[in-house]
């Protein structure tokens, strides 16, 4: 039996959880892109996809890692957030994920918002605070969807290079 087509299954099953793990706060996305393609350059032992292209893939996995906590506390600060409502955010996305779409966008805010509250601060920095964890959050998000969809452009690119050198 050829193993190869299972491998490559998984690789894409990997690579599908880690677009979904991009938007929902529970699932780390990013690195489940980055697992799924390197899964994808061992299957071929990195003929097509090399260790340079591996090494630039996990630059970028490690760049959208960034941007996901630097943007969401950037987000909080601008509009003079605590690290309460930081953290309330993300309370509140994860917690949010149980009860929907609605639920996923709602949750960090009204997290920032209670986190903010618990602080002692009044009704409408808390609600500001709020409306700047969730637009980091947003932002974040949009981020490291193009960064994961960068990834995987490089990963095809190198693929379909590949293929039209081998006449294939």
């Amino acid at each position: 039996m050829d193993w190869t087509i299972l491998w490559w299954l998984l690789a894409g099953l990997i690579v599908i959880a880690g677009l979904a793990g991009t938007i929902i706060p529970a699932l780390p996305g990013v690195p489940l892109v980055f697992l799924g393609l390197f899964l994808g350059a061992w299957i071929d032992d990195f003929a097509i996809v090399g260790w340079a292209t591996i090494g630039v893939l996990a630059v970028l996995a490690v760049i959208a890692w960034v941007v996901d906590f630097v943007a969401g506390a950037a987000g909080a600060r601008y509009l003079g957030a605590s690290s309460r409502a930081f953290w309330g955010a993300t309370i509140g996305a994860i917690v949010g994920i149980f009860f929907g779409f609605a639920g996923m966008l709602i949750g960090p805010f009204l997290g920032a918002v209670i986190g903010e509250l618990s602080g002692g601060t009044n009704m409408l920095n808390s609600g500001r605070a709020g409306v700047g964890a969730w637009l980091g959050m947003v932002v974040a998000t949009a981020v490291k969807l193009g960064i994961v969809f960068l990834m995987l452009g490089i990963f095809i690119f190198r693929f379909g290079i590949a293929g039209l050198g081998t006449g294939g």
